[in-house]
Protein backbone atom coordinates (compact mmCIF):
# COMPACT_ATOMS: atom_id res chain seq x y z
CA UNK A 1 0.00 0.00 0.00
CA UNK A 2 1.35 3.47 -0.76
CA UNK A 3 1.79 6.26 1.59
CA UNK A 4 -0.59 8.68 2.31
CA UNK A 5 1.31 11.14 1.32
CA UNK A 6 0.61 9.87 -2.25
CA UNK A 7 -2.54 10.89 -2.11
CA UNK A 8 -1.96 13.81 -1.58
CA UNK A 9 0.08 14.44 -3.99
CA UNK A 10 -2.68 13.35 -6.10
CA UNK A 11 -5.04 15.69 -5.17
CA UNK A 12 -2.76 18.58 -5.25
CA UNK A 13 -2.20 17.65 -9.04
CA UNK A 14 -5.77 17.43 -9.64
CA UNK A 15 -6.00 21.54 -7.71
CA UNK A 16 -2.88 22.05 -10.29
CA UNK A 17 -4.54 21.17 -13.36
CA UNK A 18 -8.33 22.60 -12.31
CA UNK A 19 -6.95 26.15 -10.82
CA UNK A 20 -4.63 28.87 -12.36
CA UNK A 21 -1.92 29.98 -10.71
CA UNK A 22 -1.66 33.70 -10.57
CA UNK A 23 1.17 33.78 -7.78
CA UNK A 24 3.69 35.39 -9.20
CA UNK A 25 6.31 33.72 -8.02
CA UNK A 26 5.06 30.36 -9.08
CA UNK A 27 5.71 28.31 -12.38
CA UNK A 28 5.29 24.86 -13.91
CA UNK A 29 8.11 22.95 -15.00
CA UNK A 30 8.60 20.51 -17.51
CA UNK A 31 8.63 17.17 -17.49
CA UNK A 32 12.57 17.01 -18.35
CA UNK A 33 13.04 19.19 -15.57
CA UNK A 34 10.58 16.90 -13.24
CA UNK A 35 12.49 13.74 -14.47
CA UNK A 36 15.53 15.30 -13.33
CA UNK A 37 14.43 16.10 -10.39
CA UNK A 38 13.38 12.53 -9.56
CA UNK A 39 16.53 11.01 -10.55
CA UNK A 40 19.13 8.67 -8.92
CA UNK A 41 21.71 11.69 -8.11
CA UNK A 42 19.35 12.18 -5.11
CA UNK A 43 21.60 9.33 -3.78
CA UNK A 44 24.76 11.12 -4.04
CA UNK A 45 27.19 12.96 -1.58
CA UNK A 46 29.09 15.54 -3.50
CA UNK A 47 30.50 17.82 -1.01
CA UNK A 48 32.86 20.78 -2.96
CA UNK A 49 33.13 21.38 -6.45
CA UNK A 50 34.12 20.45 -10.37
CA UNK A 51 37.24 21.52 -11.65
CA UNK A 52 36.58 25.36 -13.48
CA UNK A 53 39.45 24.65 -15.83
CA UNK A 54 37.93 26.01 -19.53
CA UNK A 55 34.52 26.75 -17.64
CA UNK A 56 32.75 29.10 -19.16
CA UNK A 57 33.49 28.81 -23.05
CA UNK A 58 33.36 25.03 -23.62
CA UNK A 59 31.12 23.43 -25.90
CA UNK A 60 29.12 21.04 -24.22
CA UNK A 61 29.90 17.96 -25.50
CA UNK A 62 33.50 18.21 -24.49
CA UNK A 63 31.96 19.23 -20.88
CA UNK A 64 29.79 15.85 -20.95
CA UNK A 65 32.81 13.67 -21.82
CA UNK A 66 35.90 14.93 -20.82
CA UNK A 67 36.83 13.87 -16.99
CA UNK A 68 39.04 16.28 -14.80
CA UNK A 69 40.49 16.71 -11.34
CA UNK A 70 37.82 18.17 -9.04
CA UNK A 71 37.91 19.45 -5.35
CA UNK A 72 35.42 17.09 -4.04
CA UNK A 73 35.54 15.23 -0.34
CA UNK A 74 33.90 11.87 -1.97
CA UNK A 75 34.74 10.02 -4.72
CA UNK A 76 32.63 8.74 -7.05
CA UNK A 77 32.11 12.07 -8.87
CA UNK A 78 32.80 11.47 -12.80
CA UNK A 79 28.74 11.98 -13.92
CA UNK A 80 28.00 14.25 -10.82
CA UNK A 81 30.81 17.05 -11.58
CA UNK A 82 29.80 16.93 -15.63
CA UNK A 83 26.28 17.69 -14.72
CA UNK A 84 27.40 20.58 -12.26
CA UNK A 85 29.88 22.07 -15.21
CA UNK A 86 27.12 22.24 -17.46
CA UNK A 87 24.98 23.85 -15.15
CA UNK A 88 27.55 26.44 -14.49
CA UNK A 89 28.32 27.05 -18.36
CA UNK A 90 24.62 27.29 -19.23
CA UNK A 91 23.62 29.64 -16.74
CA UNK A 92 26.74 32.00 -17.75
CA UNK A 93 25.74 31.88 -21.02
CA UNK A 94 22.51 33.09 -20.18
CA UNK A 95 23.21 35.67 -17.72
CA UNK A 96 26.50 36.98 -19.22
CA UNK A 97 28.53 35.85 -16.37
CA UNK A 98 31.85 35.19 -16.20
CA UNK A 99 31.07 32.44 -12.64
CA UNK A 100 28.12 30.81 -11.74
CA UNK A 101 27.70 29.05 -8.85
CA UNK A 102 24.42 26.47 -9.10
CA UNK A 103 24.78 24.88 -5.67
CA UNK A 104 22.39 27.33 -3.01
CA UNK A 105 19.66 25.47 -1.78
CA UNK A 106 17.23 28.90 -2.26
CA UNK A 107 17.40 32.50 -3.51
CA UNK A 108 17.70 33.09 0.53
CA UNK A 109 20.68 30.83 0.74
CA UNK A 110 22.31 32.32 -2.69
CA UNK A 111 21.95 36.23 -0.46
CA UNK A 112 23.15 35.21 2.65
CA UNK A 113 26.28 33.09 0.87
CA UNK A 114 26.89 37.05 -0.97
CA UNK A 115 26.70 38.94 1.88
CA UNK A 116 29.30 36.77 3.91
CA UNK A 117 31.84 36.73 0.91
CA UNK A 118 31.75 40.50 0.95
CA UNK A 119 30.39 41.93 4.25
CA UNK A 120 31.99 41.76 8.08
CA UNK A 121 29.72 42.09 10.72
CA UNK A 122 28.51 45.87 11.58
CA UNK A 123 29.00 46.55 7.54
CA UNK A 124 26.43 48.74 5.97
CA UNK A 125 23.82 47.74 3.01
CA UNK A 126 21.70 49.70 1.23
CA UNK A 127 18.83 47.89 0.30
CA UNK A 128 15.17 48.33 -0.72
CA UNK A 129 12.74 48.57 2.40
CA UNK A 130 10.25 45.56 2.59
CA UNK A 131 7.28 47.81 2.76
CA UNK A 132 7.91 49.26 -0.51
CA UNK A 133 8.36 45.90 -2.80
CA UNK A 134 11.69 44.43 -0.94
CA UNK A 135 12.40 41.21 0.14
CA UNK A 136 12.68 39.65 4.13
CA UNK A 137 16.83 38.62 2.93
CA UNK A 138 17.22 42.52 2.08
CA UNK A 139 16.70 43.54 5.63
CA UNK A 140 14.03 42.58 7.44
CA UNK A 141 14.49 43.09 11.12
CA UNK A 142 12.87 39.20 11.79
CA UNK A 143 16.51 37.42 9.58
CA UNK A 144 19.67 36.63 10.85
CA UNK A 145 21.20 38.85 8.64
CA UNK A 146 20.23 41.81 9.87
CA UNK A 147 21.55 40.60 13.03
CA UNK A 148 24.80 40.54 11.26
CA UNK A 149 24.67 43.41 9.04
CA UNK A 150 23.39 47.23 9.40
CA UNK A 151 21.01 47.41 6.35
CA UNK A 152 19.84 50.94 5.45
CA UNK A 153 16.32 51.05 3.62
CA UNK A 154 15.70 53.49 0.34
CA UNK A 155 12.36 53.46 -0.82
CA UNK A 156 9.84 54.25 -4.06
CA UNK A 157 8.31 57.36 -4.68
CA UNK A 158 4.78 58.35 -6.26
CA UNK A 159 5.00 56.60 -9.44
CA UNK A 160 6.02 53.65 -7.82
CA UNK A 161 9.40 53.52 -9.27
CA UNK A 162 12.81 53.35 -7.13
CA UNK A 163 13.67 56.86 -5.37
CA UNK A 164 17.23 56.83 -6.95
CA UNK A 165 17.62 60.41 -5.64
CA UNK A 166 17.06 59.07 -2.09
CA UNK A 167 19.45 56.03 -2.67
CA UNK A 168 21.73 58.15 -3.92
CA UNK A 169 21.48 60.53 -0.40
CA UNK A 170 21.59 57.32 1.72
CA UNK A 171 24.74 55.97 -0.12
CA UNK A 172 26.93 59.02 0.13
CA UNK A 173 25.40 59.42 4.23
CA UNK A 174 26.27 55.92 4.89
CA UNK A 175 29.69 54.50 4.58
CA UNK A 176 28.08 51.48 2.42
CA UNK A 177 30.08 48.44 2.06
CA UNK A 178 27.01 46.58 -0.83
CA UNK A 179 24.24 48.54 -2.70
CA UNK A 180 21.71 46.05 -3.53
CA UNK A 181 18.66 46.39 -6.05
CA UNK A 182 16.30 43.72 -5.89
CA UNK A 183 12.79 42.94 -4.40
CA UNK A 184 9.59 40.95 -4.69
CA UNK A 185 6.37 43.19 -5.58
CA UNK A 186 8.43 46.25 -8.02
CA UNK A 187 6.56 46.65 -11.63
CA UNK A 188 9.15 48.56 -12.88
CA UNK A 189 12.42 48.11 -14.42
CA UNK A 190 15.27 49.20 -12.65
CA UNK A 191 17.95 51.69 -13.73
CA UNK A 192 20.88 49.52 -13.47
CA UNK A 193 23.12 52.32 -14.95
CA UNK A 194 22.23 54.63 -12.66
CA UNK A 195 22.52 53.22 -9.74
CA UNK A 196 26.17 52.13 -10.82
CA UNK A 197 26.84 55.86 -11.28
CA UNK A 198 25.54 56.19 -7.63
CA UNK A 199 27.81 53.12 -6.48
CA UNK A 200 30.61 55.10 -8.10
CA UNK A 201 30.19 58.12 -6.45
CA UNK A 202 29.79 56.41 -3.06
CA UNK A 203 33.60 54.51 -3.57
CA UNK A 204 34.88 58.37 -4.07
CA UNK A 205 33.25 59.27 -1.36
CA UNK A 206 33.92 56.93 1.30
CA UNK A 207 37.70 55.67 -0.75
CA UNK A 208 36.76 52.03 -0.78
CA UNK A 209 35.25 49.49 -3.47
CA UNK A 210 31.54 48.72 -3.18
CA UNK A 211 29.72 45.47 -4.58
CA UNK A 212 26.88 45.92 -6.34
CA UNK A 213 24.56 43.07 -5.99
CA UNK A 214 21.37 42.42 -7.73
CA UNK A 215 18.81 40.18 -6.94
CA UNK A 216 16.56 39.38 -9.75
CA UNK A 217 14.71 36.31 -8.52
CA UNK A 218 11.12 37.27 -10.16
CA UNK A 219 12.74 38.44 -13.40
CA UNK A 220 15.48 36.20 -14.55
CA UNK A 221 13.86 34.30 -16.81
CA UNK A 222 13.06 37.62 -18.61
CA UNK A 223 16.34 38.67 -18.18
CA UNK A 224 17.91 35.49 -19.80
CA UNK A 225 15.38 36.09 -22.87
CA UNK A 226 16.16 39.25 -23.30
CA UNK A 227 13.26 41.22 -22.49
CA UNK A 228 14.26 42.84 -19.42
CA UNK A 229 17.91 44.55 -19.09
CA UNK A 230 20.35 42.58 -17.36
CA UNK A 231 22.42 44.11 -14.27
CA UNK A 232 25.63 42.30 -15.46
CA UNK A 233 25.94 44.55 -18.38
CA UNK A 234 25.33 47.95 -16.74
CA UNK A 235 28.67 46.93 -13.91
CA UNK A 236 27.50 44.57 -11.11
CA UNK A 237 29.61 42.89 -9.48
CA UNK A 238 27.02 39.61 -8.28
CA UNK A 239 23.34 38.62 -9.63
CA UNK A 240 21.22 36.48 -7.35
CA UNK A 241 18.07 34.16 -8.53
CA UNK A 242 15.77 31.76 -7.48
CA UNK A 243 15.81 28.94 -10.43
CA UNK A 244 11.67 28.65 -9.83
CA UNK A 245 9.61 31.57 -11.15
CA UNK A 246 10.30 33.41 -14.87
CA UNK A 247 13.39 31.14 -14.78
CA UNK A 248 10.96 27.92 -15.13
CA UNK A 249 13.29 25.78 -13.05
CA UNK A 250 13.47 23.24 -10.01
CA UNK A 251 12.92 25.17 -6.95
CA UNK A 252 16.74 26.32 -5.76
CA UNK A 253 18.93 29.40 -6.34
CA UNK A 254 21.69 30.57 -8.42
CA UNK A 255 24.74 33.18 -7.96
CA UNK A 256 26.17 34.73 -11.20
CA UNK A 257 29.08 36.92 -10.92
CA UNK A 258 31.57 38.92 -12.81
CA UNK A 259 35.31 38.55 -12.16
CA UNK A 260 38.23 36.36 -11.73
CA UNK A 261 37.42 32.15 -11.75
CA UNK A 262 39.37 29.99 -9.87
CA UNK A 263 39.57 27.38 -7.21
CA UNK A 264 37.38 28.20 -3.80
CA UNK A 265 38.90 25.54 -1.87
CA UNK A 266 42.74 27.05 -2.16
CA UNK A 267 44.00 29.98 -0.16
CA UNK A 268 41.50 32.55 0.52
CA UNK A 269 42.32 35.20 -1.75
CA UNK A 270 42.28 38.84 -1.02
CA UNK A 271 38.69 40.63 -0.61
CA UNK A 272 38.62 42.63 -4.16
CA UNK A 273 35.36 42.95 -6.11
CA UNK A 274 38.05 41.03 -8.92
CA UNK A 275 37.81 38.01 -6.85
CA UNK A 276 34.10 37.86 -6.16
CA UNK A 277 33.27 34.71 -8.12
CA UNK A 278 36.20 33.13 -5.83
CA UNK A 279 34.98 34.93 -2.84
CA UNK A 280 31.20 33.42 -3.20
CA UNK A 281 32.43 29.54 -3.92
CA UNK A 282 33.98 30.02 -0.78
CA UNK A 283 31.19 31.62 1.10
CA UNK A 284 28.61 29.03 -0.43
CA UNK A 285 30.97 25.71 0.48
CA UNK A 286 32.37 25.43 3.20
CA UNK A 287 31.02 28.83 4.56
CA UNK A 288 27.25 28.70 4.50
CA UNK A 289 25.98 25.10 2.85
CA UNK A 290 27.49 21.31 3.33
CA UNK A 291 26.42 18.71 0.20
CA UNK A 292 25.32 20.26 -2.41
CA UNK A 293 21.36 19.46 -3.89
CA UNK A 294 22.49 17.23 -6.98
CA UNK A 295 19.27 16.10 -8.28
CA UNK A 296 18.28 19.68 -8.19
CA UNK A 297 21.19 20.94 -9.70
CA UNK A 298 20.87 18.77 -12.91
CA UNK A 299 17.34 19.78 -13.09
CA UNK A 300 18.57 23.53 -13.28
CA UNK A 301 20.94 22.39 -16.42
CA UNK A 302 17.95 21.32 -17.82
CA UNK A 303 15.98 24.11 -17.42
CA UNK A 304 19.08 26.22 -18.37
CA UNK A 305 18.94 24.35 -21.37
CA UNK A 306 15.36 24.74 -21.97
CA UNK A 307 16.09 28.76 -21.48
CA UNK A 308 18.88 28.86 -24.00
CA UNK A 309 16.14 27.83 -26.45
CA UNK A 310 14.40 30.42 -29.16
CA UNK A 311 11.11 29.48 -27.71
CA UNK A 312 11.88 30.50 -24.18
CA UNK A 313 12.33 34.05 -26.24
CA UNK A 314 9.01 34.10 -27.17
CA UNK A 315 7.52 32.48 -23.77
CA UNK A 316 9.02 35.64 -21.99
CA UNK A 317 7.71 37.59 -24.76
CA UNK A 318 4.28 36.40 -23.38
CA UNK A 319 4.57 36.67 -20.19
CA UNK A 320 5.11 40.43 -20.22
CA UNK A 321 2.50 40.46 -22.64
CA UNK A 322 -0.29 38.95 -21.04
CA UNK A 323 0.85 41.32 -17.80
CA UNK A 324 0.06 44.59 -19.38
CA UNK A 325 -2.83 43.67 -21.11
CA UNK A 326 -4.08 42.03 -17.35
CA UNK A 327 -3.31 45.35 -16.02
CA UNK A 328 -4.86 47.49 -18.31
CA UNK A 329 -7.98 45.23 -17.96
CA UNK A 330 -8.12 45.53 -14.36
CA UNK A 331 -7.44 49.21 -14.27
CA UNK A 332 -10.38 49.19 -16.71
CA UNK A 333 -12.62 47.55 -14.01
CA UNK A 334 -11.91 49.97 -11.27
CA UNK A 335 -8.94 47.94 -10.02
CA UNK A 336 -6.12 50.26 -9.02
CA UNK A 337 -2.50 49.19 -9.78
CA UNK A 338 0.83 50.27 -7.51
CA UNK A 339 2.92 52.47 -9.87
CA UNK A 340 0.16 52.94 -12.34
CA UNK A 341 0.37 49.16 -14.43
CA UNK A 342 3.74 47.13 -14.80
CA UNK A 343 6.47 46.60 -16.99
CA UNK A 344 7.76 43.13 -15.93
CA UNK A 345 5.42 40.31 -14.73
CA UNK A 346 4.17 41.47 -11.37
CA UNK A 347 0.99 43.07 -10.44
CA UNK A 348 -0.02 44.88 -7.25
CA UNK A 349 -3.56 45.89 -6.16
CA UNK A 350 -4.37 48.28 -3.91
CA UNK A 351 -7.57 46.22 -2.92
CA UNK A 352 -8.59 49.18 -0.03
CA UNK A 353 -8.93 51.43 -3.17
CA UNK A 354 -10.25 49.39 -5.26
CA UNK A 355 -12.78 47.62 -3.27
CA UNK A 356 -12.70 48.82 0.17
CA UNK A 357 -11.71 45.57 0.88
CA UNK A 358 -8.03 44.05 2.38
CA UNK A 359 -5.63 41.83 0.73
CA UNK A 360 -6.45 38.50 2.77
CA UNK A 361 -10.17 38.51 2.29
CA UNK A 362 -9.91 38.71 -1.24
CA UNK A 363 -6.94 36.06 -1.62
CA UNK A 364 -9.69 33.65 0.28
CA UNK A 365 -12.23 34.67 -1.99
CA UNK A 366 -10.32 34.24 -5.21
CA UNK A 367 -8.87 30.82 -3.47
CA UNK A 368 -12.63 29.53 -3.17
CA UNK A 369 -12.76 29.82 -7.29
CA UNK A 370 -9.51 28.38 -8.11
CA UNK A 371 -7.61 31.61 -9.11
CA UNK A 372 -4.46 31.55 -6.37
CA UNK A 373 -2.84 34.44 -6.00
CA UNK A 374 -1.24 36.06 -2.53
CA UNK A 375 -2.31 39.12 -0.20
CA UNK A 376 0.64 41.42 -0.10
CA UNK A 377 1.52 44.84 1.77
CA UNK A 378 1.85 48.37 0.00
CA UNK A 379 3.90 51.24 1.16
CA UNK A 380 2.84 52.48 4.14
CA UNK A 381 0.40 49.59 4.50
CA UNK A 382 -0.99 49.42 8.17
CA UNK A 383 -2.87 46.31 7.29
CA UNK A 384 -0.32 43.98 9.17
CA UNK A 385 1.14 40.61 7.64
CA UNK A 386 -1.99 38.79 7.74
CA UNK A 387 -4.63 41.93 6.61
CA UNK A 388 -2.58 43.98 3.87
CA UNK A 389 -4.40 45.90 1.90
CA UNK A 390 -3.09 44.54 -0.94
CA UNK A 391 -2.78 41.59 -3.45
CA UNK A 392 0.25 40.26 -6.14
CA UNK A 393 -0.34 38.45 -8.92
CA UNK A 394 1.33 37.77 -11.94
CA UNK A 395 1.33 36.09 -15.28
CA UNK A 396 4.68 33.27 -15.73
CA UNK A 397 2.29 30.58 -14.84
CA UNK A 398 -0.44 30.77 -16.67
CA UNK A 399 1.31 31.67 -20.03
CA UNK A 400 3.19 28.58 -19.68
CA UNK A 401 -0.03 26.92 -19.87
CA UNK A 402 -0.50 28.73 -23.17
CA UNK A 403 -3.18 31.25 -21.75
CA UNK A 404 -3.14 34.36 -24.49
CA UNK A 405 -4.36 38.21 -24.06
CA UNK A 406 -8.18 37.18 -24.56
CA UNK A 407 -7.72 34.54 -21.79
CA UNK A 408 -6.56 37.63 -20.05
CA UNK A 409 -9.35 39.72 -20.25
CA UNK A 410 -11.44 36.65 -19.13
CA UNK A 411 -9.71 36.60 -16.00
CA UNK A 412 -10.00 40.59 -15.10
CA UNK A 413 -14.17 39.45 -15.34
CA UNK A 414 -13.71 36.71 -12.77
CA UNK A 415 -11.32 38.83 -10.53
CA UNK A 416 -13.99 41.97 -10.92
CA UNK A 417 -16.94 39.32 -10.17
CA UNK A 418 -15.02 37.75 -6.99
CA UNK A 419 -14.14 41.51 -5.64
CA UNK A 420 -17.74 43.06 -5.65
CA UNK A 421 -18.93 39.62 -3.73
CA UNK A 422 -16.34 40.06 -0.92
CA UNK A 423 -17.80 43.83 -0.92
CA UNK A 424 -21.45 42.69 -0.22
CA UNK A 425 -20.04 39.38 1.67
CA UNK A 426 -18.28 41.86 4.40
CA UNK A 427 -16.55 39.02 5.79
CA UNK A 428 -19.43 36.13 5.71
CA UNK A 429 -18.11 34.78 1.94
CA UNK A 430 -20.58 31.70 3.09
CA UNK A 431 -23.58 33.64 2.04
CA UNK A 432 -22.06 33.83 -1.55
CA UNK A 433 -21.29 30.08 -1.54
CA UNK A 434 -23.27 29.55 -4.90
CA UNK A 435 -21.72 32.55 -6.69
CA UNK A 436 -18.44 32.00 -5.55
CA UNK A 437 -19.18 28.07 -7.12
CA UNK A 438 -20.35 29.17 -10.35
CA UNK A 439 -17.43 31.07 -10.98
CA UNK A 440 -15.18 28.43 -9.88
CA UNK A 441 -16.79 25.92 -12.40
CA UNK A 442 -15.84 28.57 -15.38
CA UNK A 443 -12.22 28.45 -14.04
CA UNK A 444 -12.70 24.70 -14.08
CA UNK A 445 -13.30 24.88 -17.84
CA UNK A 446 -11.07 27.32 -19.16
CA UNK A 447 -7.91 25.49 -16.67
CA UNK A 448 -8.97 21.91 -18.15
CA UNK A 449 -9.04 23.57 -22.11
CA UNK A 450 -5.09 24.20 -21.17
CA UNK A 451 -3.36 21.59 -19.70
CA UNK A 452 -0.33 21.55 -17.10
CA UNK A 453 2.55 20.61 -19.58
CA UNK A 454 4.18 18.26 -17.35
CA UNK A 455 0.99 16.87 -15.90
Amino acid sequence: MKDLVFDLIEQEKIRQKEGLELIPSENYVSADVLEAMGSVLTNKYSEGYPSFEGVPGWDEKRIADEILPNYRYYGGQINVDRIERLAIDRACKLFHADHANVQPHSGANANEAVYYAWLEPGDKVLAMNLGHGGHLTHGSPVTRSAHIYEFVAYGTDESGDIDYNEMEELALSNDVKLILVGYSAFMKIPDFKRVAEIRNKAEKKWGHEILLMADMAHVAGLIAAGEHPNPLDFGFNVMTTTTHKTLRGPRGGLIMTKGKVGSPLKKMPEKTLENIPILVDKAVFPGTQGGPLEHVIAAKAVAFGEALKPEFKNYAKKIVENAKVLAKELIDRGFVLQGGGTENHLILIDMKKSFDINGKIYEKALDMVGLTLNANALPGDTGGAFKPNGVRLGTPAITTRGLGVEEMKVLAGWMEDVAKICQKAEGDLDKYENDLERIHAEVRGLATEFPVPSL
